[in-house]
């Protein structure tokens, strides 16, 4: 499998989102994955699951934004994305920056951090779980 392919526009807060807020680090886009880079002041970047701390997810984007700017993001809850999901399925951080991926795409070495599982098509529910732990 692909990475989940997430249409920006369709990523929105639902009744039972938790929201938390930061700044941006760079060029964020809705629907992706964020860490806190304790490099870079905690600024808010697109997770990769290619190193350990930027494995580090604290949530999901909620909203656009660019290097300096206010971002919010989901850390809880559910979150409608467009009809992207495969139910009951484990979505993980990407070894692409900023991407969602199946848990099955992970390879040997890659950092483990669970965003949540899919309950329809359109909804992930949000419970973030950074393992810390290269998958073996």
């Amino acid at each position: 499998m692909a990475d989940v392919s997430v249409t920006a526009a369709s990523v929105v807060k639902t009744a039972t989102s938790l929201i938390g807020y930061g700044t941006a680090g760079g060029t964020v886009t809705a629907g992706q994955p964020v860490y806190a880079d304790t490099t870079a002041s905690n600024k808010l970047k697109p997770c990769d699951a290619d190193a350990l701390a930027s494995s580090k997810a604290i949530g999901i984007a909620l909203h656009g934004a660019s290097d300096g700017q206010p971002l919010q993001y989901c850390y809880g809850g559910n979150l409608t994305f467009n009809s992207a999901f495969t139910v009951g399925q484990v979505y993980v951080c990407s070894v692409t920056a900023g991407g969602i991926a199946p848990y099955a795409d992970l390879a040997a070495g890659d950092f483990v951090t669970i965003l949540g599982v899919a309950t329809t098509a359109t909804n992930l529910k949000i419970g973030i779980l950074y393992s810390a732990t290269a998958k073996p």
